[in-house]
């Protein structure tokens, strides 16, 4: 690959300038120097530099006239555009914590995170202002704000101390956490980053994660501290490995981010050589595969759990066919401190397996309004000096490796990564036993055999009648996000225990056609595109058989077995279902019908002898 000379615009002396400047400090110095360069970009949407600036400005006004106080946390929940940065850009300029939402999250859920990081105003999309209102808290709204606001913005000096942002993880307790970010971690996160990468201002960067993802922070900031520009890509397209090439490419962008399960996905394609992207950055899970070598792009592997800047190690995964063990997660990044202890909190020998534990730069400040939690998992360091210093316990297992870097071991308990997203399995176990049909449950991470993919089974016990899956699903997600949404329900008469009395996961049944809890539907099909569809999905499902009424999405599919899906019908029907009517026909009988309108659309635009040939092979298979 060709290599790139860089060097850094801002100079290698701006980190460690005193008194502290911050990441907002840098992003207005860049905007200075560079007025007119693109800064942030989503479709035909764009803002350079100086726009970036002054709206920022403006709306860091807006919220002190507001009553936003210094070191408060100001919520901002919205679509995906380029108001995002702006808004957080503001939060950060007025001394306050930006606490990213998605707008997706169910409305209890978010008034319940609202609430336990005790925000009084946020910063939100007209449209979702009625799911916000509540408990005195006030809603400004990004498309709606004043043309102009008055005076001159008061600026708060912040130091290294202060929250730069707070993020939501799932909760062991069964309720969400929320991560409090200061201003130096982030700040040590793009020092680290920019010099790593060589990021200078001719880079163009992708934001793909979702907004509540803390791996979004990671794909704005260092970019706008170097005069970079920030390309979102719109949600129809993030999730799809292939239309994600497209755009990336299409975009130029030079480097870019997918979680590990879509850039593995996209490892597997073929890139056009006109491709600018240098390097591919992932992680939120676990790596399994190497790149290929004939790939235009380096791979870069991360870890890092919400509790630090977004990364805790990095490294280069270079192609090697013959590995049989997993790659690595890499070093320790700049200013962190990574240990791997036995039990008794004693350093392991390298090869020994261990707890990882996170110290340094990065780490995070602890918990919000949660001391207890807080002194439970960010324990005092047992190598430093300094009285303050803490670590905190990952329940991550890991060795050290004779070259320096770490080979991730998985989980101590039963947290899991499913898709990217960090779950707390007993949150969901909670909501699930809140539903009045259900007596006890227990939540377990399966691999689905047909994709590879994990996904989560929920075991349970009833009270009585046995309810509709889909009003179990309907209660939940008014409590949890889709990602957190089971994909299969298992009925059992009860829960088989061990000798301590806990739950003996191992004895838990397989998830089969006899188990798992299906709507009333009919098996009948009335034509063969149904029959067809019916038997695609239940092979892809790994079921023996699926009703014409059965919901795709209630069987265990979701938005990446959805692109199998669309692949098969393809190579199946020859015509290209979007993603999105999926959504809108998951039944197979909804899903048939939407086939056959495509396929009498595709025939229509064929000359007849085109025709002919197609409709004679749906007739040699029986489709048609």
């Amino acid at each position: 690959m060709e290599s790139r000379k860089r060097a850094d615009s801002l100079g290698s002396d701006v980190f460690e300038t005193k008194p502290f400047i911050s990441v907002p400090m840098l992003v207005e110095r860049q905007a200075a120097i560079t007025p007119g360069a693109l800064a942030v970009c989503s479709g035909s949407q764009s803002l350079t530099y100086g726009e970036l600036e002054n709206r920022s400005t403006q709306m860091a006004q807006h919220l002190r006239n507001a009553g936003a106080a210094p070191g408060s946390v100001v919520g901002l929940c919205a679509e995906r555009s380029i108001d995002f940065p702006v808004a957080a850009l503001a939060i950060m300029k007025a001394g306050c914590a930006y606490l990213p939402l998605e707008s997706r999250t169910p409305q209890k859920r978010l008034q319940m995170m609202l609430k336990a990081a005790q925000v009084s105003i946020v910063l939100t999309d007209s449209n979702l202002l009625e799911m916000l209102s509540g408990n005195g808290r006030k809603l400004l709204t990004l498309d709606r704000r004043p043309a102009e606001i008055s005076g001159d913005l008061q600026t708060t000096e912040i130091s290294p101390e202060h929250l730069a942002y707070v993020i939501y993880t799932s909760g062991s307790t069964g309720v969400p956490k929320a991560v409090a970010i200061g201003h130096d971690s982030l700040l040590n996160l793009c020092q680290w980053h920019n010099r790593s990468f060589g990021i200078t201002p001719t880079d163009r960067a992708s934001q793909v994660a979702s907004i509540g993802f803390d791996a979004a922070v990671w794909e704005i900031w260092p970019y706008l501290v170097a005069g970079a520009s920030v390309h979102l890509v719109n949600d129809e397209i993030r999730t799809q490995p292939q239309q994600l090439r497209d755009w990336m490419v299409r975009e130029r962008i030079t480097i870019g981010f997918a979680p590990t399960p879509i850039a593995e996905r996209m490892l597997k394609l073929a890139w056009p050589k006109e491709t600018s992207l240098l390097r591919l950055l992932t992680g939120a899970d676990t790596l399994h595969q190497y790149p290929s070598p004939d790939l235009p792009f380096t791979l870069v592997n991360n870890y890092g759990p919400t509790e630090c800047a977004v990364v805790a190690t990095s490294g280069m995964v270079y192609p090697n066919r013959s590995a049989s063990d997993l790659p690595a997660i890499g070093r320790p990044i700049g200013n962190a401190e990574i240990y791997i202890l036995n039990s008794a909190m004693q350093r392991v020998t390298a090869g020994e397996l261990g707890e990882i534990y996170i110290g340094g730069a990065g780490l995070a400040k602890g918990y919000l309004n949660d001391p207890a939690m807080t002194a439970e998992r960010f324990v005092k360091h047992p190598f430093s000096a300094d009285e303050d210093a803490r670590l905190y316990r990952t329940g991550d297992m890991g060795r050290w490796l004779p070259d320096g870097q770490i080979a991730f071991h998985g989980r101590m308990d039963d947290q899991v990564k499913i898709r990217g997203y960090r779950i707390e399995l007993n949150e969901i176990s909670c909501a699930v036993n809140r539903h009045p049909a259900v007596r006890e449950s227990v939540i377990v991470a399966i691999e689905n055999g047909t994709a590879g993919e994990k996904e989560l089974v929920a075991f349970v016990v009833l009270a009585g009648a046995c309810p509709a899956v889909a009003e179990l699903r309907d209660f939940l997600s008014k409590e949890l996000p889709d990602h957190m949404l089971p994909a299969k329900f298992v009925r059992l008469d009860y829960l088989p225990l061990g000798p301590s009395g806990k739950v003996d996961r191992s004895a838990l049944p397989t998830p089969n056609d006899l188990n798992i809890l299906r709507d009333p539907s009919s098996w009948n099909v009335s034509t063969a595109t149904e029959q067809r569809v019916a038997r695609i999905v239940a092979s892809l499902l790994g079921l023996e058989k699926v009703g014409v009424d059965e919901n795709f999405f209630y069987l265990g599919g979701n938005s990446l077995f959805g692109t199998q899906l669309i692949a098969r019908l393809r190579e199946a029907f020859g015509v290209d279902v979007p993603l999105l009517k999926l959504f809108d026909h998951p039944t197979v009988a909804d899903l048939a019908a939407e086939v056959e309108r495509l396929m009498v659309t595709t025939l229509e635009a064929m000359t007849e002898e085109e025709a002919e040939r197609l409709l004679a092979l749906h007739t040699n298979q029986g489709d048609l």
